[in-house]
């Protein structure tokens, strides 16, 4: 880093798409404390650690300290939320700062949220309390141990100001770094505008996320089929851990593929596709289950905005856009059965191992056992010892069927049971964010101890590698947890 205190900050969204944002501020923080940095993440971005905990630093980490190249800005976007179609949402408690250049020469953001009204604030107050703020770092953090395209939380500030939502809460401002927070509503609100301004926008897109579609015959058809690609990856590794966004608005689907905006979102305990957190998915719309209908929804209305680009006739357009559109099931479920595959431990993806995993999936919702103990619990199986996965039921024996298909169907598999197992293990995580966990570290947060956070993310940090004095973390939430549920925090 030569010395320095800070990457170099540019900002080439603010550049190239001068109708998509307005320029803002951060509301002033008058004593802002530091309460989580990430330390790793600050040094792939360029930071120098001991300059971001001082106060300059930390008053740079709310918006309050203008580096060379910062031009903080309020995005603009539209987005269908909770399919009722809204023209004009934008960065209403947010700002992108800029971006920088990370040690892997790739391009990220740097964006607040937290950082008080914007004009597309909407009658909201734009602040944050410190218990969403704290969450989103928690779920981006185990999201990336996982392996799973995301967003990340650089850092956690509280502005030693309060909060008013149902109870008066502690405020906070999170910094976050993303590959970009172009979103599926950032096409929406540019249709909105004009055909140009798609345009624009498309060429930023295929320029910032995928430069190799600039040279294909339709570049914006290639872009179209590049983010069905991502986002089908994406979500079938959602599926694969149990985790449920809980807000799969169109403004919360980005074209790079990554997970972005963690609210109203959880890991499932006991498995069941009806799962849901979020305190305003009323009738199950975003439930665990639906997230890939809803996937394919959303890039509809993406493929809508970019029809006037594919084609000059619609009737030619609609055609072309409906041939990836279509085949988004079937690439999902491509990608989602040979990861399922993988944590069974098959070595190879056959006909039949749909139907094999199907009902498996069948037992565990009519038993209601827990998904991510269970399928932990499978590599001991090929290791010889089933007491653990035995352990899991309420009748025992009623799993037998199905794991002695399951050993015929390993059977045809040549490795060693030994290396089976080693490989089901790096793609079954021991530690996910339970829920009450979660909601421990941040009720204990919110009132000043620290140490349960922490503790907390040093086990997440590393979920395949299973750890004695742990237990406490793969347990499932206790009973009087019933009807536990997440909420946006705005």
């Amino acid at each position: 880093m030569s010395g320095r205190q800070f990457p170099e900050l540019e900002n080439t969204f603010a550049r190239d798409l001068p109708d998509m944002f307005e320029p803002w501020s951060a509301d002033r923080v008058e004593s802002p404390r530091l309460l989580a940095l990430n330390e790793s993440l600050a040094d792939e971005l360029g930071f120098d650690v001991d300059w971001l905990r001082t106060t300059e630093g930390t008053r740079f980490l709310v918006g309050n300290h203008v580096v060379d190249g910062m031009t903080p800005i309020a995005q603009a976007y539209a987005g269908h939320q909770f399919g009722g179609y809204s023209p004009r949402l934008g960065d209403g408690r947010a700002l992108l700062l800029g971006e920088v250049i990370d040690s892997q020469s790739q391009r990220r953001d740097l964006h607040l949220k937290g950082s008080g009204r914007t004009n597309f604030s909407r009658g909201g107050d734009g602040k944050a309390a410190i218990g969403p703020m704290l969450r989103e770092y928690i779920i981006g953090e185990a999201m990336h141990a996982l392996g799973i395209p995301t967003t990340r939380a650089l850092s956690v500030v509280a502005t030693e100001s309060t909060v008013v939502r149902t109870e008066r809460l502690p405020g906070a401002v999170l910094c976050r770094a993303a590959s970009s927070h172009l979103r599926v509503g950032s096409f929406q609100y540019a249709i909105g505008l004009s055909v140009e301004h798609v345009r624009r926008l498309a060429d930023y897109a295929i320029a910032r996320h995928y430069p190799d579609l600039a040279e294909h015959e339709n570049p914006y058809l290639s872009l179209l089929d590049a983010v069905i690609n991502a986002q089908a990856s994406l979500i079938a590794q959602w599926m694969h851990v149990g985790f449920i966004h809980g807000v799969m608005n169109t403004d919360n689907m980005t074209i790079s593929g990554e997970t972005i905006d963690y609210g109203p979102c959880a890991f499932m305990d006991s498995y069941s596709p009806s799962t849901v957190f979020s305190s305003i998915d009323h009738q199950g719309r975003y439930a665990y289950g639906n997230q890939p209908n809803i996937a394919q929804w959303n890039l509809a209305r993406l493929a809508e905005t970019l029809l006037p680009l594919i084609d000059a006739q619609s009737d030619t357009a609609i055609e072309l856009a409906m041939v990836p559109l279509t085949d988004f099931p079937r690439r999902f479920n491509e990608a989602w059965l040979a990861g399922m595959a993988r944590k069974l431990g098959l070595g190879t993806v056959e006909e039949e191992d749909r139907e094999l995993v199907d009902d498996l999936l069948t037992v565990l919702t009519a038993q209601k056992v827990d998904y991510t103990n269970f399928m932990r619990s499978l590599s001991l199986c090929v290791r010889g010892d089933r007491s653990r996965t035995h352990q899991l039921f309420d009748i025992p024996p009623s799993i037998n069927p199905w794991l002695n298909r399951w050993d015929v169907r390993r059977a045809r598999d040549a490795r060693d049971p030994q290396t089976v197992a080693v490989d089901m293990d790096t793609a079954n995580p021991a530690y996910v964010p339970r829920n009450h966990m979660v909601e421990q570290a941040l009720a204990a947060a919110t009132h000043g101890d620290i140490a349960p956070l922490d503790e907390l993310l040093e086990v997440l940090q590393s979920p395949f590698d299973e750890r004695p004095g742990l237990q406490r973390y793969t347990e499932p939430m206790p009973s009087d947890w019933d009807g536990y549920m997440t909420f946006c925090g705005t």
